[in-house]
């Protein structure tokens, strides 16, 4: 039995029960054995992982669905599939929650979102179905899921369409409390080909009445918003999103579509704005991450969690049939008006073997550490003024490998994977920099995990994602270079997590 490469319309949307099992347990097979399976990043069990859904938490568990297609790297007909945990790093593979098995999502189960609602957890999605000419019809759909994580569906939708002058380009609501309503937020296109989001209440979760479209900026956002997500930061609104075809003279971005946030003051419900926001900001500095979904977690923090993947780009995993992951899940806190993420505490539960870094950075190659794999957690902290570059995933002479530099003169930090590996996204750059904000140190919190590195700088002022997929396993060399100044660090490998 060999791999599908050559993906037809009528193949990516052929009936899942239509698969053969033994055509799946192949699939399995060939990402077990995968020199770039993820050791604690939740990861398709077969085909392809997107969109992170319905992050909640809900009797006694924390709950995450992603958006998937289990039969190849392709985006097919989707479907969401389950993960539960106990501690937020410990990610166990439930079930298929939702399947394209209606009339209102026959063509796939879009995103969308979670929330506990007494006993029950409620879902809503967006259903695509297309009709014989390949339209697209858009329905807004719920579900319940009990305590025995049994999934049913509402029957009818919730919203049958969208809005006179817009498109059923209209996907991905998020449902949330506010004040003494329910609120729904959901990307959307003008007949003019603007992206917008959109804004409905409810009092019972049935009933959705159009209050507008949210005001969050006076540019235009593109030809399409995907994935809006508002949560209260630290008591302030912040809106994340995703404007596909954004003019890169209104915000600064190097992915084919950027992930963004706004922080406001207040959100008014009546004239249906997120008032005094901020310029718009890229969530991640890096090369991959997208959709991002956050929530209110019933222990008073603000977590989140993206799609480390893009849409429209070719990954080296699809020669193995699978493709993307999640990030790790992050806190959100809000100082001086910008966002801070920083990995969960509970990520220290994944550490194992632990070294004590310290010394001068010198001009020449410094090994710092040189682990079995790159599956490990590190933390770096150097003086003020120090400059150089950082070597991770490096062969033994340092010729190859993914290099982080950073410049106390300009007070900037960037990241270069054109020699990390196997090549891939090169028509959207092989470099990534961010400016960052002038302080006493420098501290970069780094999570390495075989195919993916996440880089936390300066206590998550600034992250920056990339996948990495390096030709050979041994390439697990850490160095440092710099120009005067000393480090301190602690290293730790990391197990994978309990499934």
């Amino acid at each position: 039995m060999e791999l599908i490469t050559e993906w037809t319309t009528p193949l990516r949307y052929k009936p899942y029960h239509q698969w053969s099992k033994s055509y799946q347990d192949m699939l399995s097979s060939i990402i077990q054995k995968s020199d770039w399976k993820l050791a604690f990043h939740i990861q398709p069990k077969t085909g392809l992982l997107n969109d992170p859904n319905g992050f909640s938490f809900y009797n006694g568990k924390w709950h995450l669905f992603y958006q998937a297609y289990p039969f190849g790297p392709v985006h097919g007909v989707k479907s969401w599939y389950h993960m539960v945990s106990d501690n937020l790093v410990d990610w166990e593979q439930h079930d298929y929650a939702l399947l394209p098995d209606s009339p209102y999502d026959s063509h796939g189960v879009y995103s969308g979102s979670a929330m506990t609602v007494e006993d029950k957890l409620f879902l809503m999605y967006t259903g695509n179905v297309r009709n014989e000419e390949w339209e697209r019809h858009s329905y807004q759909l719920g579900a319940w899921m009990n305590a025995e994580m049994e999934v049913e569906k509402i029957t009818k939708p919730l919203i049958d369409s969208p809005p006179a002058g817009y498109t059923h380009e209209f996907r991905d609501p998020q449902v949330f409390r506010y004040q003494d309503h329910y609120l729904m937020i959901i990307g959307a296109q003008t007949e003019n080909e603007k992206g917008a989001v959109l804004a409905y209440q409810s009092s019972n979760l049935a009933d959705w009445e159009l209050l507008g479209e949210l005001d969050y900026t006076t540019e235009e956002m593109g030809f399409m918003v995907e994935c809006p997500n508002f949560v209260l930061v630290d008591g302030q609104p912040v809106l994340l999103f995703c404007p596909q075809g954004l003019d890169k003279n209104i915000s600064s971005y190097q992915n084919i579509y950027p992930n963004m946030y706004v922080i406001g003051s207040s959100l008014n419900k009546e004239t249906v704005s997120i008032e005094n926001t901020s310029d718009l900001v890229n969530l991640d500095e890096g090369f991959d991450v997208y959709a991002t979904q956050a929530f209110h977690a019933p222990d008073g923090r603000v977590l989140s969690v993206g799609w480390v993947g893009l849409p429209e780009i070719d990954y080296p995993t699809f020669e193995e049939g699978w493709a993307h992951c999640l990030s790790i899940v992050k806190e959100l806190s809000i100082k001086e008006n910008h966002l801070y993420q920083k990995p969960v505490a509970e990520m220290q539960e994944l550490r194992q073997h632990h070294e004590v870094l310290q010394g001068s950075a010198q001009e020449s190659d410094t090994l710092l550490s040189s682990p079995d794999s790159n599956v490990y957690e590190l933390k770096l902290e150097l003086n003020a003024g120090t400059s150089g570059s950082l070597y991770l995933f490096a062969d033994k002479q340092n010729e190859e490998g993914l290099k982080i530099s950073f410049d106390a003169k300009r007070d900037t930090i960037s990241m270069d994977r054109s020699k990390a590996g196997i090549p891939f996204g090169e028509s959207y750059g092989s470099t990534r920099t961010a400016a960052l904000k002038r302080q006493d140190k420098l501290t970069l919190h780094i999570f390495a995990d075989r195919s993916v590195c996440e880089v936390f700088v300066n206590d998550g002022y600034r992250v920056i994602t990339s996948r990495v997929f390096v030709k050979d396993p041994q390439q697990t060399h850490i160095f440092l270079q710099g120009f005067g100044g000393d480090y301190t660090g602690d290293f730790w490998t990391l197990r994978e997590m309990n499934e």
